[in-house]
């Protein structure tokens, strides 16, 4: 009886030695070369587990035991495959695809591999049409064992989340415009939300930068900017204006009383930043305060 419990707990311990081993769909494997086939390079991991990089794909000089970083995903036949391209989205993670195509059974995304990302229709939170560009999220449907896209993103964002302080940096992915701002994915994790009073430039969708958080709010979204919040904003405000004047030979017709979409198309800020600011520089005597605008002081 204990001989044969001993021998459960091996088999058990070596499933679970094969499951954390395993080859990984949808994400960069670090795996060696087996053997070299007609079709290409079978490829091991250390649980034995095989996946077949395509001829197409394998190194002019590759050899047996050579180890290579690949991403491995289904083809067309839904079996693992590996290849040295460069997907535009990995496993649980979210990006901006354009759609190839949109056919009875539903749409299928550009990201930058052979086989194109399915969202189904059921998986679409609006109608996809060919050529428009959506953020999705894929992730491996457990029934198919197929990596999938949905646009139905607010499921997959994480609800709980982790204690931020204002100013923290974050990665910002643009997702896309809303009624007052534009929808951003924070850090590949939560969904937030920049308003329109925090927007200085134009930003491209799918375009990922460097923002700051503002605001945690109760319905688990994230308020953020792309702006340094306090004094140091301040500084940098002030040096923008400042070269601003230069460009324009000493003189800006911009002044406190100017319209808030002036300042915005002139400099890319609010008002309320242009002020203060200015009054930064009003204090330090780099400028004065003219009939019409700001003039640089000689």
């Amino acid at each position: 009886m204990i001989a044969s419990c001993q021998r459960l707990e091996v088999v058990a311990h070596k499933m679970m030695v094969s499951l954390r081993t395993m080859i990984e769909i949808g994400q960069y494997n670090r795996l060696r070369i087996e053997r070299l086939v007609d079709p290409g390079a079978v490829l091991y991991d250390d649980a034995g587990n095989s996946v077949l990089l395509p001829n197409k794909y394998v190194p002019e000089h590759a050899a047996v035991n050579d180890s290579m970083e690949v991403f491995v995903y289904t083809d067309s036949e839904d079996r693992p495959v590996a290849t040295t391209l460069t997907p535009l989205i990995h496993l649980n993670k979210f990006a901006v695809l354009r759609a190839k195509d949109v056919n009875r059974i539903g749409a299928f995304m550009d990201w930058g591999l052979e086989k194109d990302l399915m969202v189904p229709f059921k998986q679409q939170a609006s109608k996809i049409r060919r050529g428009g560009r959506y953020l999705v999220y894929m992730y491996l449907d457990q029934a198919t064992h197929r990596l999938v896209g949905t646009t139905k993103t607010y499921h997959h964002f994480d609800k709980e989340i982790e204690v931020f302080d204002e100013q923290d940096e974050v990665e910002l992915l643009i997702g896309g415009l809303n009624d007052q701002g534009l929808n951003v994915v924070v850090n590949d994790r939560y969904q937030g939300i920049m308003f329109d009073s925090e927007i200085f430039r134009d930003f491209k969708m799918g375009e990922r930068i460097t923002g700051y958080v503002k605001t945690i709010r109760n319905d688990s979204k994230l308020e953020v900017t792309t702006r340094k919040i306090g004094m140091e904003n301040l500084e940098e405000g002030a040096q923008q204006i400042l070269e601003a004047v230069r460009n324009m030979k000493g003189f800006l017709a911009l002044h406190d009383k100017s319209a808030p979409e002036e300042i915005r198309d002139l400099l890319r800020m609010s008002k309320k930043s242009f002020k203060r600011s200015l009054g930064i520089l009003y204090k330090k005597k780099l400028v004065e305060l003219v009939p019409g605008g700001i003039k640089l002081v000689d």
